[in-house]
């Protein structure tokens, strides 16, 4: 289930939509070391949640976002992250990882159940897919 919250975000992260494939990141550092997840991170001091994701894709990734749209708030790690999840199909960039992340992957939707994930991964993924879905 993703929990909603009404505390301000101290997290965020993108489902990267493209051609019915999302972009996830395995991390490379806790928390959550080796578990696929949404590229993202915490907020710095003064920052939006749309700022925070926007920039932590390009330090992550090397990509540059637009048009983020919320996707779902969710709790995560007893309460520590409160994690703002948008979606986007609009980036621009070759993905170029930092010392973050261990590898990264383009998969089809359901495929993420395969994998080791972050809390609620697949919920978040259907709510993304839904968003965007133009059937």
């Amino acid at each position: 289930m993703v929990h909603q919250f009404d505390l301000p975000p101290n997290a965020a992260s993108v489902a990267l939509l493209r051609g019915g494939q999302v972009l996830l990141i395995q991390r490379a550092r806790a928390p959550w070391e080796g578990a696929w997840s949404l590229p993202g991170g915490r907020l710095e001091p003064g920052e939006t949640a749309e700022d925070c994701a926007a920039r932590e894709l390009q330090e992550e990734l090397g990509l540059l976002v637009a048009e983020l749209r919320p996707v779902a708030r969710l709790v995560l790690g007893e309460s520590r992250f409160r994690l703002q999840e948008f979606g986007t199909e609009v980036f621009d960039g070759d993905v170029v990882p930092n010392d973050e992340i261990a590898a990264w992957q383009w998969v089809r939707r359901g495929e993420e159940t395969g994998l080791s994930t972050t809390p609620h991964l697949s919920e978040v993924l259907g709510q993304a897919f839904g968003l965007f879905d133009r059937s």
